[in-house]
């Protein structure tokens, strides 16, 4: 069984009221988030904080979602679980998700439940009863 209180999810996207709304889903389910308003600062937070899984919007200025999750799992944690959120859900797109190892596309505008079961879906896959102790890292 997972245990919400034990996961810290990293929340990336530059629209302020959508970071919020995703808290708004998240934290009353007992998970701890960290919001970053764009791609660069997703990248510090994951590099400075213990993060088991990002939800990252997919149109950020600057970096987009999935150029924030190659460096991410490029320089920081190869195998970050990630939940890409987009208004745009093209067949180009899903195919780029797919490639980028992407645990799920979901699409805005986003459903509450949706959310919730993706997530919790995603850490189960990735963590099985519970995160792993070691500040963060996945077992290899």
């Amino acid at each position: 069984m997972i245990a919400s209180k034990d996961f810290n999810i990293l929340i990336a996207d530059d629209d302020s009221e959508c970071r919020q709304a995703l808290r708004d889903i998240m934290e009353p389910e007992g998970f701890h988030t960290l919001l970053a308003s764009c791609g660069e600062e997703a990248i510090d937070i994951v590099q400075s904080a213990v993060v088991h899984l990002v939800l990252l919007d997919m149109h950020m200025p600057s970096l987009t979602g999935l150029e924030t999750l190659t460096i991410v799992r490029q320089q920081i944690n190869i195998s970050l679980p990630c939940i890409l959120i987009t208004g745009d859900t093209n067949d180009s797109l899903m195919r780029q998700a797919a490639q980028a190892k992407v645990y799920s596309v979901i699409p805005k505008p986003i459903s509450k439940n949706l959310v919730l079961y993706t997530v919790v879906r995603a850490l189960r896959r990735f963590y099985g009863g519970g995160p792993p102790q070691e500040k963060g890292k996945l077992p290899v």
